[in-house]
């Protein structure tokens, strides 16, 4: 792995993590299953995507480890978990902010990861590149529904078992 690479994989990682220390301990806390939830579904995603070959990594040996997995563990999870703090509980807004986040991605940063020789896409479009990485956006959403409704049968339970 080269230098830049081995780089851009840590920050990848650190930056995004180092984040939470400000989402709060409350938040943390109600959003990591969903966050746990997404990590553990992206790195099937791209596994499938890597066997497909969607994109491609320009340093010569391919290896999940190193190539698709600090995508995975790094930003998926924080970035998630600030989204659903900012939005759940309005969908319109959840949708609208994750589709801003990875129309950037998609759009944007992939062109600027392709310029210095990180990753490329290969068999997907942009378009294509945009709906493989939001299409997830729902079903975060609908995991943390699931989750929510949850606690709150144990609360109503809890509670009506005290009366």
């Amino acid at each position: 792995m080269t230098r830049k690479h081995l780089l851009f994989n840590l920050s990848i990682i650190i930056f995004p993590w180092l984040t939470l220390l400000f989402i709060g301990k409350k938040s943390f806390k109600r959003y990591s299953w969903a966050g746990i939830f997404i990590i553990v579904f992206e790195i099937i995603n791209h596994l499938y995507g890597n066997k497909r070959n969607w994109w491609k990594f320009y340093d010569k040996r391919k290896l999940f480890i190193k190539d698709e997995l600090p995508f995975s563990v790094g930003p998926y999870m924080p970035l998630s978990m600030w989204l659903l703090k900012f939005s759940f509980g309005n969908f319109k807004k959840f949708i609208m902010l994750n589709a801003i986040a990875d129309g950037i991605f998609a759009f944007i940063v992939m062109d600027v990861l392709k310029r210095f020789k990180i990753i490329r896409l290969n068999r997907l479009n942009r378009i294509q590149f945009f709906v493989y990485i939001h299409y997830k956006a729902y079903l975060l959403y609908g995991f943390q529904y699931i989750v929510e409704k949850i606690k709150s049968f144990r609360t109503l339970k809890q509670t009506q078992d005290t009366l």
